[in-house]
Protein backbone atom coordinates (compact mmCIF):
# COMPACT_ATOMS: atom_id res chain seq x y z
CA UNK A 1 0.00 0.00 0.00
CA UNK A 2 1.37 3.44 -0.98
CA UNK A 3 2.12 6.18 1.50
CA UNK A 4 -0.97 8.15 0.50
CA UNK A 5 -3.28 5.19 1.18
CA UNK A 6 -1.46 4.45 4.43
CA UNK A 7 -2.05 7.99 5.59
CA UNK A 8 -5.72 7.85 4.56
CA UNK A 9 -6.21 4.66 6.54
CA UNK A 10 -4.50 6.14 9.56
CA UNK A 11 -6.52 9.34 9.12
CA UNK A 12 -9.80 7.45 9.26
CA UNK A 13 -8.59 5.47 12.26
CA UNK A 14 -7.47 8.48 14.27
CA UNK A 15 -10.83 10.27 14.11
CA UNK A 16 -12.46 8.18 16.79
CA UNK A 17 -9.35 8.07 18.93
CA UNK A 18 -8.87 11.83 18.96
CA UNK A 19 -12.47 13.01 19.06
CA UNK A 20 -14.37 10.10 20.57
CA UNK A 21 -17.14 11.00 18.13
CA UNK A 22 -17.99 10.65 14.47
CA UNK A 23 -19.18 14.24 14.05
CA UNK A 24 -16.07 15.55 12.30
CA UNK A 25 -15.96 13.10 9.40
CA UNK A 26 -18.06 13.28 6.24
CA UNK A 27 -19.27 9.71 5.99
CA UNK A 28 -21.42 10.50 2.94
CA UNK A 29 -18.32 10.09 0.77
CA UNK A 30 -17.31 6.72 2.22
CA UNK A 31 -17.76 3.70 -0.02
CA UNK A 32 -17.87 0.15 1.33
CA UNK A 33 -15.73 -2.27 -0.67
CA UNK A 34 -16.35 -6.01 -0.39
CA UNK A 35 -13.62 -8.56 -1.13
CA UNK A 36 -14.06 -12.33 -1.13
CA UNK A 37 -11.30 -13.76 1.05
CA UNK A 38 -11.88 -17.52 1.10
CA UNK A 39 -14.76 -19.96 1.54
CA UNK A 40 -17.67 -18.23 3.28
CA UNK A 41 -15.51 -15.28 4.38
CA UNK A 42 -15.43 -11.73 2.99
CA UNK A 43 -13.76 -8.50 4.04
CA UNK A 44 -15.45 -5.09 4.00
CA UNK A 45 -13.37 -1.91 3.85
CA UNK A 46 -14.81 1.55 4.45
CA UNK A 47 -13.77 3.99 7.16
CA UNK A 48 -12.37 2.57 10.35
CA UNK A 49 -11.38 -1.02 11.03
CA UNK A 50 -11.81 -3.77 8.47
CA UNK A 51 -14.94 -5.89 8.83
CA UNK A 52 -14.80 -9.67 8.55
CA UNK A 53 -17.95 -11.35 7.22
CA UNK A 54 -19.10 -14.97 7.23
CA UNK A 55 -22.15 -15.81 5.09
CA UNK A 56 -24.21 -18.94 4.50
CA UNK A 57 -27.58 -20.58 5.06
CA UNK A 58 -27.41 -20.01 8.82
CA UNK A 59 -27.12 -16.24 8.45
CA UNK A 60 -24.45 -13.57 8.57
CA UNK A 61 -21.74 -13.01 11.16
CA UNK A 62 -19.67 -9.83 11.10
CA UNK A 63 -16.45 -9.11 12.95
CA UNK A 64 -16.40 -5.39 13.91
CA UNK A 65 -18.76 -2.77 12.50
CA UNK A 66 -16.88 0.53 11.97
CA UNK A 67 -18.77 3.79 12.71
CA UNK A 68 -22.51 4.19 13.38
CA UNK A 69 -23.18 6.55 10.41
CA UNK A 70 -21.95 3.81 8.06
CA UNK A 71 -24.42 1.18 9.27
CA UNK A 72 -26.82 1.51 6.33
CA UNK A 73 -23.98 1.40 3.82
CA UNK A 74 -22.60 -1.69 5.53
CA UNK A 75 -26.05 -3.29 5.47
CA UNK A 76 -26.29 -2.57 1.73
CA UNK A 77 -22.89 -4.18 1.18
CA UNK A 78 -23.95 -7.24 3.17
CA UNK A 79 -27.13 -7.58 1.07
CA UNK A 80 -24.95 -7.66 -2.05
CA UNK A 81 -23.22 -10.71 -0.58
CA UNK A 82 -26.15 -12.53 1.07
CA UNK A 83 -29.90 -12.17 1.57
CA UNK A 84 -29.72 -13.95 4.94
CA UNK A 85 -30.27 -12.06 8.22
CA UNK A 86 -27.45 -10.80 10.40
CA UNK A 87 -27.13 -13.11 13.42
CA UNK A 88 -23.96 -12.16 15.30
CA UNK A 89 -21.55 -9.25 15.70
CA UNK A 90 -18.11 -9.99 17.18
CA UNK A 91 -15.94 -7.11 18.40
CA UNK A 92 -12.15 -7.54 18.26
CA UNK A 93 -11.80 -4.70 20.83
CA UNK A 94 -13.67 -1.66 22.13
CA UNK A 95 -12.36 1.27 20.04
CA UNK A 96 -15.12 3.12 18.24
CA UNK A 97 -13.74 2.63 14.74
CA UNK A 98 -14.38 -1.09 15.29
CA UNK A 99 -17.47 -1.02 17.54
CA UNK A 100 -19.22 2.24 16.64
CA UNK A 101 -21.98 0.44 14.77
CA UNK A 102 -22.86 -1.79 17.73
CA UNK A 103 -25.95 0.15 18.76
CA UNK A 104 -27.43 -0.12 15.27
CA UNK A 105 -26.47 -3.71 14.50
CA UNK A 106 -27.33 -4.81 18.03
CA UNK A 107 -31.00 -4.20 17.17
CA UNK A 108 -30.98 -7.30 14.97
CA UNK A 109 -27.97 -9.34 16.05
CA UNK A 110 -26.29 -10.66 19.19
CA UNK A 111 -23.06 -8.83 20.09
CA UNK A 112 -20.19 -10.98 21.38
CA UNK A 113 -16.86 -9.79 22.79
CA UNK A 114 -14.30 -10.21 25.53
CA UNK A 115 -15.29 -9.23 29.09
CA UNK A 116 -13.09 -6.13 28.95
CA UNK A 117 -14.77 -4.86 25.79
CA UNK A 118 -18.11 -4.69 27.56
CA UNK A 119 -16.46 -3.15 30.61
CA UNK A 120 -14.69 -0.38 28.68
CA UNK A 121 -17.67 0.36 26.46
CA UNK A 122 -19.96 0.62 29.47
CA UNK A 123 -17.60 2.83 31.46
CA UNK A 124 -16.10 5.07 28.80
CA UNK A 125 -12.69 6.49 29.53
CA UNK A 126 -9.71 8.13 27.89
CA UNK A 127 -8.16 7.07 24.59
CA UNK A 128 -5.14 8.85 23.12
CA UNK A 129 -5.65 11.70 25.55
CA UNK A 130 -9.29 12.26 24.60
CA UNK A 131 -12.45 11.47 26.56
CA UNK A 132 -14.61 8.66 25.20
CA UNK A 133 -18.18 8.61 26.49
CA UNK A 134 -19.81 5.48 27.86
CA UNK A 135 -21.79 3.56 25.24
CA UNK A 136 -25.56 3.07 25.53
CA UNK A 137 -26.91 -0.27 26.69
CA UNK A 138 -27.87 -1.36 23.18
CA UNK A 139 -24.24 -1.07 22.05
CA UNK A 140 -22.87 -3.41 24.72
CA UNK A 141 -21.96 -7.05 24.08
CA UNK A 142 -24.61 -9.35 25.54
CA UNK A 143 -22.39 -12.44 25.44
CA UNK A 144 -18.87 -12.08 26.83
CA UNK A 145 -16.02 -14.48 27.47
CA UNK A 146 -12.77 -14.63 29.40
CA UNK A 147 -10.43 -16.71 27.26
CA UNK A 148 -12.31 -17.56 24.10
CA UNK A 149 -15.55 -18.59 22.43
CA UNK A 150 -16.73 -20.28 19.23
CA UNK A 151 -19.68 -19.72 16.91
CA UNK A 152 -20.62 -22.69 14.73
CA UNK A 153 -22.47 -21.42 11.65
CA UNK A 154 -22.39 -21.85 7.87
CA UNK A 155 -20.21 -24.94 8.16
CA UNK A 156 -17.58 -22.76 9.82
CA UNK A 157 -16.11 -22.50 13.29
CA UNK A 158 -15.58 -18.83 14.07
CA UNK A 159 -13.23 -18.92 17.04
CA UNK A 160 -12.42 -15.90 19.19
CA UNK A 161 -9.19 -16.14 21.19
CA UNK A 162 -8.36 -13.50 23.79
CA UNK A 163 -4.87 -12.00 23.60
CA UNK A 164 -4.25 -10.00 26.79
CA UNK A 165 -2.46 -6.66 26.81
CA UNK A 166 -1.77 -6.25 23.11
CA UNK A 167 -3.44 -3.33 21.34
CA UNK A 168 -5.74 -3.13 24.41
CA UNK A 169 -6.58 -5.48 27.28
CA UNK A 170 -9.68 -6.77 25.49
CA UNK A 171 -8.25 -7.92 22.16
CA UNK A 172 -9.52 -11.03 20.44
CA UNK A 173 -8.15 -12.69 17.33
CA UNK A 174 -10.94 -14.22 15.24
CA UNK A 175 -10.17 -17.45 13.39
CA UNK A 176 -12.35 -18.78 10.58
CA UNK A 177 -11.11 -22.35 10.85
CA UNK A 178 -12.51 -23.93 7.67
CA UNK A 179 -11.71 -20.98 5.40
CA UNK A 180 -8.22 -20.58 6.91
CA UNK A 181 -8.66 -16.88 7.58
CA UNK A 182 -7.88 -14.84 10.69
CA UNK A 183 -9.04 -11.33 11.59
CA UNK A 184 -6.26 -9.82 13.68
CA UNK A 185 -8.04 -6.71 14.95
CA UNK A 186 -5.52 -3.96 15.67
CA UNK A 187 -2.84 -6.34 16.90
CA UNK A 188 -1.73 -6.26 13.25
CA UNK A 189 -2.09 -3.18 11.03
CA UNK A 190 -0.35 -2.00 7.88
CA UNK A 191 -0.36 1.81 8.19
CA UNK A 192 3.09 2.09 9.85
CA UNK A 193 4.02 2.01 13.53
CA UNK A 194 0.91 0.72 15.35
CA UNK A 195 -1.13 2.56 17.94
CA UNK A 196 -0.80 0.75 21.28
CA UNK A 197 -3.45 1.90 23.74
CA UNK A 198 -1.36 1.68 26.91
CA UNK A 199 -4.02 3.59 28.88
CA UNK A 200 -6.42 0.73 28.12
CA UNK A 201 -4.10 -2.09 29.11
CA UNK A 202 -2.21 -2.42 25.84
CA UNK A 203 1.52 -3.06 25.51
CA UNK A 204 4.08 -3.63 22.79
CA UNK A 205 5.24 -6.81 24.53
CA UNK A 206 1.67 -8.09 24.50
CA UNK A 207 1.23 -7.16 20.85
CA UNK A 208 4.40 -9.09 19.97
CA UNK A 209 3.08 -12.08 21.94
CA UNK A 210 -0.29 -11.89 20.19
CA UNK A 211 1.16 -11.87 16.69
CA UNK A 212 3.64 -14.64 17.49
CA UNK A 213 0.85 -16.73 19.00
CA UNK A 214 -1.29 -16.21 15.91
CA UNK A 215 1.57 -17.24 13.61
CA UNK A 216 1.90 -20.52 15.52
CA UNK A 217 -1.81 -21.24 15.02
CA UNK A 218 -1.95 -20.71 11.25
CA UNK A 219 -0.35 -22.08 8.10
CA UNK A 220 1.45 -20.25 5.32
CA UNK A 221 -1.65 -20.27 3.12
CA UNK A 222 -3.82 -18.59 5.77
CA UNK A 223 -5.25 -15.24 4.69
CA UNK A 224 -4.95 -12.34 7.12
CA UNK A 225 -7.50 -9.57 7.65
CA UNK A 226 -5.59 -6.78 9.41
CA UNK A 227 -7.29 -4.25 11.64
CA UNK A 228 -6.46 -1.63 9.02
CA UNK A 229 -5.07 -2.12 5.54
CA UNK A 230 -5.32 -4.57 2.66
CA UNK A 231 -5.67 -8.33 2.85
CA UNK A 232 -2.34 -9.68 4.05
CA UNK A 233 -0.28 -12.84 4.43
CA UNK A 234 1.56 -14.59 7.28
CA UNK A 235 4.77 -13.27 5.71
CA UNK A 236 3.44 -9.73 6.16
CA UNK A 237 2.75 -10.48 9.82
CA UNK A 238 6.18 -11.95 10.35
CA UNK A 239 7.73 -8.79 8.91
CA UNK A 240 5.52 -6.71 11.21
CA UNK A 241 6.45 -8.60 14.39
CA UNK A 242 10.12 -8.51 13.49
CA UNK A 243 9.82 -4.74 13.20
CA UNK A 244 8.21 -4.59 16.64
CA UNK A 245 10.98 -6.70 18.16
CA UNK A 246 13.80 -4.89 16.35
CA UNK A 247 12.62 -1.38 17.23
CA UNK A 248 12.14 -2.48 20.83
CA UNK A 249 15.67 -3.89 20.93
CA UNK A 250 17.18 -0.77 19.36
CA UNK A 251 15.60 1.44 22.01
CA UNK A 252 16.41 -1.03 24.81
CA UNK A 253 20.08 -1.08 23.79
CA UNK A 254 20.23 2.70 23.78
CA UNK A 255 18.63 2.95 27.21
CA UNK A 256 20.96 0.31 28.63
CA UNK A 257 23.90 2.37 27.37
CA UNK A 258 22.72 5.29 29.46
CA UNK A 259 21.04 7.33 26.76
CA UNK A 260 17.83 9.21 27.47
CA UNK A 261 14.70 8.99 25.35
CA UNK A 262 15.41 12.47 24.00
CA UNK A 263 18.93 11.44 23.03
CA UNK A 264 17.59 8.40 21.21
CA UNK A 265 15.27 10.67 19.24
CA UNK A 266 18.12 13.03 18.39
CA UNK A 267 20.30 10.07 17.39
CA UNK A 268 17.55 8.85 15.01
CA UNK A 269 17.87 5.41 16.53
CA UNK A 270 15.02 4.11 14.32
CA UNK A 271 16.24 5.69 11.08
CA UNK A 272 15.97 2.35 9.23
CA UNK A 273 12.20 2.50 9.82
CA UNK A 274 11.78 6.14 8.83
CA UNK A 275 8.96 5.46 6.35
CA UNK A 276 6.83 3.78 9.03
CA UNK A 277 6.91 6.98 11.09
CA UNK A 278 5.17 9.03 8.42
CA UNK A 279 1.71 7.75 9.31
CA UNK A 280 -0.50 8.20 12.38
CA UNK A 281 2.18 7.22 14.91
CA UNK A 282 5.30 9.32 14.41
CA UNK A 283 8.76 7.93 15.08
CA UNK A 284 9.36 10.00 18.22
CA UNK A 285 6.03 8.88 19.68
CA UNK A 286 6.91 5.26 18.89
CA UNK A 287 10.25 5.64 20.68
CA UNK A 288 8.40 6.96 23.74
CA UNK A 289 5.97 4.04 23.66
CA UNK A 290 8.83 1.57 23.30
CA UNK A 291 10.74 3.13 26.19
CA UNK A 292 7.65 2.93 28.40
CA UNK A 293 7.14 -0.72 27.48
CA UNK A 294 10.77 -1.53 28.23
CA UNK A 295 10.56 0.10 31.64
CA UNK A 296 7.36 -1.77 32.44
CA UNK A 297 8.47 -5.17 31.17
CA UNK A 298 12.08 -5.39 32.30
Amino acid sequence: MGLRLKCLAAFAFVFVLISGTQAQQDFSKVQIKATHVAGTVYMLEGSGGNIGVCVGDDGIVIVDDQFAPLANKIKDALREISNKPLKFVVNTHFHGDHSGGNAEFGKEATIIAHDNVRLRLSQGGNVAGQEVKASPKEALPVITFKDGASIHVNGEEIRAVHMPHGHTDGDSLIFFSEAKVVHMGDDFVTYGFPFVDTKSGGSISGMIAAVEAALKMISDDTKIIPGHGPLSTPADMRKFVEMLKDTRQLVASGLSNGKSVEQLKQDHVLSKYEDLGKGFIKTDAWIETLAGDIQTHK
